[in-house]
Order: C-alpha cells, then sequence, then structure tokens
C-alpha cells in the first residue's frame, strides 16, 4: 500500500469505531446537515431532501438523521442547496499563481476547491530537495488539502538546458518513502520513456514499486504507437491533449485525461468534445487548471470556474462535478477517503445554489464552514521561507548591449533564419522559416515582421551559459521584458525589440531577486518581485493580482494584446512541447529532440 494511502487508513481506522457510532446514533453527531439535494457522484444522480451526518469531520450518514441528533449537534440547513463534494485539482503547479501556498488556499478555498494534487516541479527547478519539502512543509497546516507529486523531471530535459538542480532515479526512491508524496509528477521526458531511458525508466520502477502513482506529460501528435508506449510504462494520466481526438485516444487506453483550463491554456472548449460528442464512460475524464494566475483565481475563480467552462460546452453538470471530485479521487487512489459525499470521507462539502452555474456560497472542509459567500471565515498564518530560498538569482556578470548581438555568417543582405511562432492561449509554437535583414555582421530586426529576439541566460550559478533565438506573434512594437518565470528550469528570460532595454530589464530582476518586469528606453514601466525562488510573492494575494496587472498593463503599452502574455512567454523556454524552443544551450527542435543553429 503506498504511504499516503496508508497515512489516509491510519486516520480513518483511529476513528471507525466512532464513525460507526454516530451513523447508528449511539454517540451523538457533531454537525448535521439537513434537507439539501445532495450530488452523488457514485451514480450520478441527484438525492433530493437529503441529511449529512457528519462525525470527526467525516460524514457517516447520507439520509434520516434524527436518531443522529443530540443537545450538542450543529444543524445547518440546507434547503434549497445542492450539495456536492469539494473540488479537487488533479494537476496544479501553486507556483505558477505567484504567491505562496497559503494565498493560494486563501483564493481558491471561497470558489470551492479543497484538495490538491500539487506538482512542486517549479521550485525544485530552482531549490532542488529543498524547494519540494518547503512546499510540503507550508502546505501540511492549511484547510485546503495539499498533496504533492514528486517532480519527476529536473531538468525537464537533461542535456538541453540546466536547472538549479538535478533528479534522477535516486533522488525519486527517496521521496517515494516520504508520507507526503502521492506519486511521480508530469514525466515530461516522453522520448525518454518511449526510446527506453535507463534514468528515465529508474524514476518510473521506483515510483511503481512503491505502489504510487505516476502522472504524465505527453505532447507529441503520436496517438497509436508512441502513446501506447507511453501508457505500458505504467504512467497513469496526462493533461497534454488539446483535441478531442487526443482526449478520447487516452482514455480509451485507461488513461485518465486532464482537461485543462487555466489563465493561458484554454483546452476544454475541445477536449470536452470527447465527452459531449460520444456515447462513452466518462470515468477517465478530468477537469484540471495546470497553471492559473491571480487575477483569475480572484476575478473569475479556481476550478469552479473550468466547471463552469465544461458545462457551457455541454457536459452534463453532475458529470463536470464528477470531473473534480471521484474521478480525481480514484486517478490518485484515494476516493476510499475522499472525492464523495459518502460515508467514511471527508466532510469536505460544497453548498451551491445554482448547479450549471457553479455558484458555491458555502465552504466545508472537515466538517467546519471555511468560506462563506467567496470569503474565507478561518485566519491563515503566514509561512516563513528561509533565506536560501529568496537569494536565488545568481549571474555570472552584468548584462550588457553586446550579450544580445546575434551575429550572422553572412555580412549583408538576408539570412534565413528558424523563428519560434507563438499561438495565443495554446502551449505550443510554430517552426517557422524566415528571412531577416544583415548589416554590418549583425542580424536585424525589421519592424513589420513582428519578430523579437530573446534570450535565455542561467541564472543558478552553474555555469553562465546563455542562448539566442527569434519569436514572432508577441506583438511588442518597443521596450523589453524579462522574467525569471521561465519552465521549468527558471532561467532569466529576456524579450525585447532592442538590446539596450534587454540588457537593462534583466539586471533590474537580478537586483530584485527575480520576478517579472517590464521596461521603456531604461526606465521600468512595471516590476512584479518574486522574492521566493524567483516564482513566488509572500505578499497577499491580492496585491500580487494587482502587480500582475500592472505587469499586463506594461506589455499593452509596449504593443502586446494577448491574454496572459507572460506565460506564454514562460514556456518559450520549455523544450518538451512542440514545436521550437529556446534554452540557455540553444534552439531545441523538440519534435526531433535535438539543438539546432539559429541560422539554417
Amino acid at each position: 500500500m503506498q504511504s499516503k494511502k496508508r497515512d489516509e487508513a491510519h486516520k480513518l481506522a483511529e476513528v471507525s469505531r466512532e464513525l460507526s457510532a454516530a451513523a447508528m446514533g449511539i454517540e451523538k453527531a457533531d454537525v448535521i446537515i439537513t434537507g439539501g439535494n445532495v450530488v452523488n457522484v457514485h451514480t450520478g444522480e441527484i438525492e433530493q431532501g437529503k441529511d449529512v451526518v457528519i462525525k470527526a469531520g467525516r460524514v457517516v450518514l447520507v439520509g434520516k438523521s434524527d436518531h443522529a441528533r443530540g443537545e450538542n449537534t450543529e444543524i445547518i440547513d440546507a434547503s434549497g442547496y445542492y450539495l456536492a463534494p469539494g473540488f479537487m485539482d488533479g494537476h496544479v503547479h501553486i507556483e505558477s499563481s505567484m504567491v505562496t501556498a497559503t494565498e493560494f488556499a486563501k483564493a481558491v478555498l471561497p470558489n470551492g476547491t479543497t484538495t490538491v494534487f500539487m506538482d512542486p516541479h517549479e521550485i525544485a527547478n530552482v531549490l532542488g530537495m529543498d524547494g519540494v519539502k518547503l512546499m510540503i512543509e507550508e502546505g501540511k497546516d492549511l484547510p485546503l488539502r495539499v498533496y504533492a507529486t514528486m517532480p519527476s523531471c529536473v531538468p525537464a530535459a537533461p542535456g538541453f538546458e540546466d536547472a538549479g538542480a538535478v533528479f534522477g532515479p535516486k533522488e525519486v526512491e527517496e521521496a517515494m518513502e516520504w508520507d507526503e508524496i502521492i506519486g511521480l509528477g508530469e514525466m515530461m521526458n516522453f522520448p525518454g520513456v518511449i526510446y527506453s531511458d535507463e534514468n528515465v525508466h529508474g524514476e518510473l520502477g521506483a515510483t511503481i514499486k512503491s505502489g504510487k502513482v505516476i502522472t504524465g506529460h505527453y505532447s507529441i501528435p503520436d496517438l497509436e504507437i508512441g502513446l501506447q508506449a507511453y501508457v505500458a510504462a505504467g504512467i497513469a494520466s496526462c493533461h497534454e491533449a488539446t483535441t478531442k481526438e487526443e482526449a478520447l485516444a487516452r482514455m480509451r487506453l485507461g488513461m485518465y485525461v486532464k482537461m485543462r483550463e487555466g489563465s493561458a491554456w484554454h483546452d476544454v472548449k475541445e477536449t470536452v468534445k470527447a465527452v459531449t460528442e460520444n456515447n462513452i464512460d466518462t470515468r477517465y475524464a478530468i477537469l484540471v487548471s495546470d497553471d492559473t494566475h491571480p487575477h483569475t483565481l480572484l476575478d473569475t475563480g479556481h476550478l469552479d470556474h473550468v466547471v463552469r467552462r465544461a458545462i457551457q460546452e455541454g457536459v452534463n453538470p453532475i458529470t463536470a462535478i464528477q470531473m473534480v471530485t471521484i474521478n480525481t479521487a480514484q486517478c490518485f487512489e484515494v476516493d476510499r477517503f475522499m472525492g464523495s459525499i459518502a460515508p467514511g470521507r471527508y466532510a469536505d462539502i460544497l453548498f451551491i445554489k445554482d448547479l450549471a452555474a457553479v455558484d458555491v456560497e458555502k465552504v466545508m472542509v472537515n466538517g467546519k464552514v471555511v468560506a462563506q459567500d467567496k470569503k474565507l471565515q478561518v485566519e491563515l498564518e503566514r509561512y516563513e521561507y528561509p533565506g536560501s530560498a529568496t537569494q536565488s538569482v545568481h549571474l555570472k556578470e552584468k548584462l550588457e548591449q553586446k550579450h544580445f548581438e546575434i551575429k550572422a555568417p553572412i555580412d549583408n543582405g538576408l539570412a534565413e533564419v528558424n523563428v519560434m511562432e507563438i499561438i495565443e492561449a495554446h502551449v505550443g509554437t510554430k517552426h517557422r522559416n524566415m528571412e531577416l535583414p544583415v548589416k554590418d555582421g549583425l542580424l536585424q530586426l525589421p519592424k513589420d515582421e513582428d519578430v523579437l529576439k530573446i534570450m535565455v541566460m542561467e541564472r543558478h550559478g552553474v555555469n553562465g551559459t546563455y542562448g539566442l533565438g527569434l519569436v514572432k506573434g508577441f506583438g511588442l512594437k518597443e521596450g523589453a521584458v524579462a522574467s525569471t518565470v521561465a519552465h521549468d528550469s527558471h532561467n532569466l528570460l529576456i524579450m525585447g525589440t532592442n538590446d539596450e532595454d534587454m540588457a537593462y530589464a534583466g539586471n533590474v530582476l537580478a537586483e530584485h531577486g527575480g520576478g517579472m518586469v517590464a521596461v521603456k528606453d531604461g526606465k521600468v514601466l512595471a516590476l512584479l518581485p518574486l522574492e521566493i525562488a524567483g516564482l513566488m510573492s509572500q505578499k497577499p494575494v491580492e496585491e500580487v493580482r494587482d502587480l500582475v496587472d500592472g505587469v499586463d498593463k506594461a506589455w499593452k503599452e509596449l504593443g502586446c494584446q494577448l491574454v496572459s502574455p507572460f506565460m506564454t512567454m514562460a514556456l518559450i523556454s520549455l523544450p518538451v512541447l512542440p514545436e521550437l524552443r529556446l534554452t540557455n544551450k540553444g534552439l531545441v527542435d523538440t519534435i526531433n529532440f535535438k539543438i539546432i543553429d539559429l541560422f539554417k
């Protein structure tokens, strides 16, 4: 039995007699919710006018409750409400919210998210095992249930980039002994899986032997041999499907497909067609957020928004709720303890007035109301990160204009170059060939082509190397932007229209310990300091939202009109997504998995 399941089993065993006694009325209930319409995710039906009896933070009975009432039993009237299990996010990177787990909990709990299965591979790529432990430790005392998967790809593509740490089979085997680790984080090195890399399969083997779940990341279009080779390795789920066909192919193989709707990646519209256009069993369909920024969490919602999007696309509301509750719990093999309103399960319950609108009015965790009317009802203490986590930007040298000059193989004329073209609201890029002018041996940026220079510089104090590339589609007309949020190695990522502003932007971030910045003519237009690993801020989520809004406005002032442009930019450096990426080692052709020259 996997250790996290064992931990949950021990907790249930400790109270089993008490729970049975409360169900029988021998002991009296702590809380009884009366007259609610219970969304039964086991059978896909609504049970009308039911009572829910709670003892020791768990449901013990759904039905008649008179025999379980005592003098000290709290009675909560749920007349007119639908009662649904708390929503569970089966794939999320808390670091992408740019706030700590505590602030993340403050934002998502009022919207109905009561459990997350986080993959802390962002902080792991900066701080290594210490970063994973810090995230786990912060999550322990929150009313939000925080389960962790052990990051599998640190760095995401060994040999193609440099991160602040390196994980292999040894580190994974160690982490599988930790009770807090529920499985292996997304296995992005799909070539290593399907072509039988020894280290990759060493990580998979260590996870399988521990009895824990392997989560996946398969982002190439081969749905026949490649996908089946990937699933054959024991990988249980994948969030990289972006079409109906890709989603359906995964479910047909017994793989959980995690349909993603975050701040920048809007995949639900296409992926749920696998459900709405096919009369299939939906047990292997899950809704997740993956990466969500503060403004989305506060202004749009979290999983409530994702469920709402699925319903808008034609998914039955009960089915959509199953996709963030029981299906998720079954994926991680914890459905005996959570994921439904049923005896023995945690009393994580949502009070919803309008089921189709997913209007969550009250949130209960462990049988206690923690949020009501979109406001948190409990105090959460700030978690203090050590100095080692707040001093993580280590450049080998100060950036200058010369670092951004691209020397061409000709002195003057036109040079054929490899260009990354972004696609708004999608994780993929297109590999384009373009002809750009060269003057005095240096590549020039024509203003009418929407092409920008981009740099990825190693910032962990490893070797100080950097790669230069070209990207199309952002629409910047002037200035430069920079970020230490640069998936997944989180090196220093700088993009701009001129070398002077690019150097200035990078130096500003180095001085502030990381974050995001937009500059123009040597002046800062907007700055978001992210002092924890260059990824997260200690500030309240509302303040971070306002700072992110400031950066977004600055991007627009510079000419970019994209939705969440900094999230799109942050994936330019992730060499496991099609078709072309840039790392500190250069341009990576992610279809053929090789480093290529900027010039053809």
